[in-house]
């Protein structure tokens, strides 16, 4: 009955599961564990009990622990289904299953978002054709619509997107979890035990194909060799080899620890026995997980964000005190008082007059305020994104669009986004005529497509006998496979074995022989030498032969054929020593040949002179960090001469593993292919425009030292003989470096490699420190972390995983470093953009500002209204806006510094040339408006032609007092289809009869702005050097613009919503004529600007001489 005490622990909920679990000790996780034994008491419940009854009384038990890579000390934890040794009750586990206690013990064991129950969960689709910025884009849009008057930022809502994107990078590594699992339990193996039950100690099998459910320790290798698929975790390119070998290194890394596997990864190559040491949140995916949630906790504000904020909160004090100045300016005409021996007496309120300055008051307001800021902005930044896409850059999260023009460092993944993550042979070697003469041949190619590139001096239809035996054994000793999807060519199976069945495409076939399959098919070649040799039987790769070997049935023969090809050869460099040493596996080839096949196929000794010369042509093939296999074969096979399955007496020696190098010895050598995964082709100018545009490129990779840094050399991160030694480090070296900062601070690229999820982030924090902008790329669950932390995350679109998408800014859908840069371009433009049509707004607000404040102090009748300013912040001023985001980019954009995130928006220059711009504005507007009412005619254009009375400048600044003011008349007016009469209420001819300076104001002030628009083209250049056609959006807008103001002057029901009336020609002059002085007043003071810009580049120049 334990299963039923179980499953009733299991389901205990509330309040008392909460008590039960207070009473528990604090268990630590395995991985933190360095000691031989940890001891634990734990409560137990009494048979028939439940936790937080009454009458629960509790024992204790001592549970024990092994370290990560120990071998347990018991046999019971190696053997059966219990992990840890029980002490202290022998009726305790008939009453209650181990595995219950230790669920007990560490609470649930799956990985459980911290966040639970508050946000609703969708499930979360696989698809690579889904785009992920049309997902994001609401919670876009809102982040900059929300700004309203202010620009502040709704912090609310700002979490709750932060939390919901969190969740959903947590929801897609769940994903990636195992469901089930093969567990030991009570004797006998489970099938299908749900993942999550699995406790610290259970014995679980995992066989070919399996998702490991938990981090486990191996115990036993059931096949000859356990290959596990990590790079999800790590970042390596391959699979890795596991053994059930002890490791006593604490701080060793996921890389190092061949005796662990881990939550999440796969099995792709035999089969074992492991122990479970870490569950849940306590696996190395529970790490990451955490850490995610942390990262998203920690996001800062775009720069942008931050310098509208300060921007929105500047404006809003300047704003309240403008308004109360110009307030306070007219209390005179609606407050007065009289003065009795020297103190003010009799006041006198008019609230009337109060309430119209109030008024005037709310329309600066108004004025002040650009209400089309954030829409604009909103639009300019989703534009960007519509071009970033036609880049392969679909960005998911709208400020990133801008974040991307200010950044300084990118850290770049090394597989898949500098290299083509496609390894590919780059040279063959064959021997010669004699021993001691080899065959060079440079292969082309860096796709597993088998018509990308060819062999360099490829004898085509002359292939002899060694280059045959070579072309056979790349596609027998093989188990690869490729397959074209989707436009690309997708391999199965090992990347190294994927390229020698291309590279055996790229040979072709001897001499008179074609083959038999239909010429659509990928490996037609490959499948040729197989029809010619029946494979029969394998001798499966591990560690300590380090190759692999199959034993065919030629077709035309029927005799046996032994075929090797090691595995995994690299070289290293010793710089303390300074000189190569060669290890692994194609020297071990050597080692167990005794002869060697020549050109012809004649087969002699293999003497000294032969090996020398082939190690001697490995370490110059080191210099670029290939890895190389080597080919052998054999014919004398004894006992397996006429193996041909099973049934066969021999068949008992390939299921030992032990003697398969009794087998493969006395072999023929016959050559050695170098591999590698090649560097984009694209990629090496995209560093030279990073190094041009002042950003610094950091390679932060999982993979190999040595290889790294080739690849690094070649792409031009380092130069070819420059000296890297304080350039390049492992993870673990950095970290344990005193001061990281000032290793981050250097000029020029680096490289960290063998890097671990943890110092990714602490290479991403350390610079964001700084004051960098970090962009970081990755396409692993090991990336998200640094993904979601980095001020702009980068994930791979094609070999990505979900998780690091969903916790990234942006995706590459072609996973290709140049886009980034390319990008980074597009921010820098937008950014520019920007600028340029928050110069144009703020510029024409200043100047309705400076109107209103203008038509307050000189106390003339008000030009503008509320709702004119409103329509021409909200729609006229609109479509010029937008249109300023489609400007060129400038031809330099890349070759300029990277702008720092803390750069004001607004320069003390810039601000100058808004007064000055804005002054002029309110003085046209003002201006007009005072003509209109004292003017006949103004630069000999006819005003008075509608018949309206001319004013003295005294009487309209004093306008107020007309009720007092002797034999003061007005004639009627024509404004349009209307007639003004004023003989009732001659003092009406200042409100009501304004009608017509109101307009002209109204005009003046678009008509300034339109022009003001073409000014913002560049922020120094002359419309000389840009003229206006050089973005014709901006013409096509300025046209809509007009159009809608046409629209309020001649639709007469518009006309009097907005208080104004039609223009004849000859005021339509007068408005062109004092609007078009805007864009000469600024073409000087860009002329200035240049000015002062080269002074001060001169003197920087003389600086750094000095």
């Amino acid at each position: 009955m334990a299963w039923q005490r179980t499953a009733r622990h299991r389901n205990v909920q509330g309040a008392a599961e909460a008590a039960a679990f207070a009473r528990l000790p604090v268990l630590v996780p395995p991985q933190q564990v360095h000691r031989p034994v940890v001891a634990s008491r734990i409560p137990l419940l009494q048979p028939g009990r439940e936790p937080g009854k009454a009458g629960h009384t509790g024992s204790n038990i001592a549970v024990q622990i092994t370290p990560h890579c120990d071998q347990p000390k018991n046999q019971e934890a190696r053997g059966t289904g219990g992990a840890a040794p029980l002490a202290g009750g022998a009726s305790l586990a008939a009453a209650l299953g181990r595995s219950a206690q230790r669920r007990a013990m560490v609470g649930p064991t799956d990985v459980t978002p911290p966040l639970a129950g508050k946000i609703p969960r969708t499930p979360i689709r696989a698809k690579r054709s889904r785009q992920p910025q049309k997902q994001h884009a609401p919670h876009c849009v809102w982040a900059k619509a929300r700004s309203g008057p202010t620009l502040q930022w709704h912090i609310p809502l700002e979490a709750r997107r932060l939390e919901s994107n969190a969740e959903k990078a947590l929801e897609a590594l769940k994903e990636i979890q195992s469901e089930h699992a093969t567990v030991k339990r009570d004797g006998r193996w489970k099938h299908g035990l749900p993942a999550r039950d699995l406790v610290i100690g259970d014995i679980v099998e995992l066989r070919v194909g399996d998702k490991v459910p938990a981090d486990m320790r191996v115990l036993q290798l059931i096949s000859s060799t356990l290959r596990v698929e990590q790079g999800s975790l790590t970042g390596e390119t391959s699979s890795v080899n596991k053994t059930s070998h002890k490791i006593h290194l604490e701080d060793t890394d996921i890389q190092g620890k061949e005796c662990m596997v881990f939550a999440g990864t796969t099995i792709v190559n035999g089969s074992a026995v492991c122990v479970v040491t870490g569950t849940g949140m306590a696996t190395e995916i529970g790490k990451i997980h955490s850490q995610i949630q942390e990262a998203s906790q920690e996001e800062d504000d775009t720069p942008l964000k931050k310098k509208l904020n300060e921007f929105g909160e500047a404006l809003t004090a300047i704003i309240g005190v403008i308004c109360i100045l110009v307030w306070l300016i007219n209390v005179k005409y609606f407050l007065t008082w009289e003065y009795v021996d020297g103190w003010p007496t009799n006041f006198k309120f008019s609230f009337e007059k109060c309430t119209y300055y109030f008024e005037i008051a709310v329309a600066l307001a108004v004025a002040a305020i650009p209400e089309g800021l954030p829409a604009v902005i909103t639009t300019c930044l989703a534009l960007g994104t519509r071009k970033m896409a036609q880049k392969n850059a679909l960005v998911r999260k709208l400020p990133s669009v801008e974040t991307l023009g200010c950044t300084t460092v990118i850290c770049s993944d090394k597989t898949g986004t500098l290299t083509t993550n496609q390894m590919s042979a780059v040279r063959l070697v064959a021997i010669g005529r004699w021993p001691d003469t080899l065959r060079n041949f440079k292969v082309d190619g860096t796709t597993y497509d088998p018509s990308d590139g060819k062999i360099h001096d490829w004898p085509t239809l002359n292939m002899d006998d060694n280059l045959q035996m070579i072309a056979k054994i790349a596609a027998l000793c093989n188990d690869a496979s490729i397959a074209h999807s989707e436009h690309q060519y997708v391999a199965t199976g090992m990347p190294t074995e994927a390229a020698l069945k291309v590279l055996v495409e790229k040979m072709g076939l001897p001499g008179g022989y074609t083959p038999s399959l239909d010429s659509s098919d990928l490996l037609r070649c490959c499948q040729w030498w197989n029809n010619d040799a029946k494979r029969v039987g394998t001798l499966e790769f591990d560690r300590t032969r380090k190759s692999m070997g199959v034993i065919v049935k030629k077709a035309e023969t029927g005799k046996n054929l032994l075929l090797v090809k090691s595995v995994g050869y690299r070289f290293s460099y010793n710089v303390a020593l300074s000189f190569l040493f060669a290890s692994g596996a194609v020297e071990n080839l050597l080692e167990r040949s005794a002869y060697i096949q020549l050109l012809d196929g004649s087969v002699v000794l293999l003497d000294e002179g032969a090996k020398a010369l082939v190690l001697s042509t490995l370490r110059e093939m080191s210099g670029s960090a290939l890895r190389c296999l080597g080919f052998a074969y054999k014919e004398d096979l004894a006992e397996f001469a006429t193996y041909d399955g099973e049934e066969h007496p021999a068949h008992k020696y390939l299921l030992d593993p032990a003697y398969y190098s009794s087998i493969e010895n006395n072999l023929i050598f016959c050559g050695f292919v170098g591999l590698r995964d090649p560097p984009r082709e694209e990629v090496h100018k995209a560093i030279e425009d990073c190094r041009a545009a002042g950003i610094r490129v950091m390679v932060i990779t999982g993979d190999n030292k040595e290889t790294a840094e080739a690849i690094c050399r070649e792409i031009g991160v380092f130069g070819p003989s420059e000296n890297i030694s304080s350039m390049s480090f492992a993870g673990k070296e950095f970290m344990a470096l005193p001061d990281k900062k000032k290793i981050l601070r250097q000029t020029g690229g680096l490289l960290f490699s063998r890097a671990e999820p943890k110092h990714k982030q602490e290479i991403v924090r350390l610079l964001k420190e700084d004051g960098e902008v970090v962009a970081m790329t990755g396409d692993g669950v090991n990336d998200a972390p640094a993904l979601k932390l980095a001020d702009i995350g980068i994930a791979m679109g094609i070999t990505g995983t979900e998780v690091a998408k969903e916790a990234s800014d942006m995706v590459l859908a072609d996973d290709n470093f140049s886009t980034i840069v390319s990008a980074v371009g597009e921010g820098r433009s937008i950014y520019n953009n920007m600028k340029a049509f928050i110069r144009y707004m703020i510029s024409s607000n200043i100047g309705e500002v400076a109107s209103i404040f203008l038509t307050s102090a000189l106390g003339i009748p008000e030009g503008l209204i509320p709702v004119q300013l409103l329509w021409v912040n909200l729609v006229t001023d609109g479509p010029p806006a937008t249109a300023l985001g489609f400007n060129p980019p400038d031809k330099d954009i890349m070759k300029k510094p990277p702008r720092r995130s803390d750069d004001s928006l607004i320069t003390p220059w810039i601000l100058f040339r808004y007064m000055v711009i804005g002054l002029y504005v309110g003085i046209a507007t003002v201006g007009i408006f005072i003509i209109w009412y004292t003017h006949g005619s103004f630069l000999g254009i006819d005003l008075a032609s509608d018949g309206h009375t001319l004013v003295s400048y005294s009487q309209l600044s004093n306008w107020g007092q007309c009720p007092s003011w002797e034999g003061f008349n007005v004639s009627s007016f024509t404004a349009g289809a209307r007639t003004f009469n004023f003989d009732e209420n001659p003092c009406d001819y200042f409100q009501g009869g304004k009608i017509k300076a109101t307009t002209l104001s109204l005009s003046v002030l678009v008509s300034i702005e339109m022009f003001n628009s073409l000014n913002a083209l560049s922020e120094d250049g002359s419309l000389l050097s840009m003229p206006p056609w050089v973005n014709p959006w901006l013409l096509l807008a300025m046209s809509v613009s007009f159009g809608l103001h046409f629209l309020i002057l001649y639709v007469p029901f518009l006309t009097q919503i907005f208080g104004i009336v039609p223009l004849s020609f000859n005021e339509w002059l007068l408005v062109v004529a004092v609007a078009f002085p805007v864009v000469l007043i600024d073409e000087v003071l860009k002329f200035v600007g240049r000015c002062l810009t080269a002074r001060a580049r001169k003197q920087l120049g003389k600086r750094k001489e000095e």
